[in-house]
């Protein structure tokens, strides 16, 4: 039985949000394409139909990270006093709430230890989504020229996600509140006016 493209879509696209928590919540190695499927209640073969690879899945998952990223500082914005965006985007990702739900959070903190392991065209094709998200970030940061908000941008993205990842491996509760406080007073001097 042949289904309506527009379904066929749909399915893709469940497939690929369902991923993308999977993969920022286990790690690229531990999400089994046969128990992301199951979970779906969808057949480990119907996989095939609409990706060609775990990696090709991948790729997508984390480009749809990004959005989801980029979705959640979108609604913090326009929450924010006008010229208060980007310190209540630095005291969103560096919260404890973010800390403890990898799955749901930048995939920069979750996966990037693992992307390099991938395969060149993998990683070239989160390349074009990590620029596309630090494009849209960027325009939240001091500078003088676009030039200057995208490398202060990636200053800012790269040691926040360094923080967020070095509190994920500490057990001790405190210590991991300590990361995130500091982290996020040096983020906030050195970015906010």
């Amino acid at each position: 039985m042949r289904y309506p493209a527009h379904q066929k879509q749909e399915t893709r696209e469940r497939i690929v949000r369902a991923a993308s928590r999977h993969f920022r919540g286990r790690g690229g190695e531990g999400v089994a394409i046969a128990d992301l499927m199951g979970k779906l209640n969808l057949t480990h073969g119907g996989f095939y139909k609409h990706f060609d690879s775990k990696e090709q899945l991948f790729a997508e998952a984390v480009a749809k990270s990004f959005e989801d990223v980029r979705a959640g500082f979108a609604e913090a914005v326009v929450k924010a006093q006008p010229g208060g965006e980007l310190r209540v985007l630095i005291e969103q990702y560096l919260s404890l709430e973010h800390c403890a739900n990898p799955d749901s959070g930048c995939p920069l903190a979750a996966l990037a230890s693992e992307i390099p392991r991938y395969p060149r065209a993998v990683r070239v094709k989160i390349d074009r989504a990590m620029r596309d998200h630090l494009k849209k970030v960027s325009e939240f940061l001091p500078g003088a020229t676009e030039k200057d908000r995208q490398r202060n941008c990636l200053v800012l993205l790269s040691g926040m996600s360094g923080a967020l990842t070095l509190a994920r491996t500490v057990a001790d509760k405190e210590m991991r509140q300590s990361i995130l406080q500091a982290a996020r007073e040096f983020y906030i001097k050195a970015f906010c006016p």
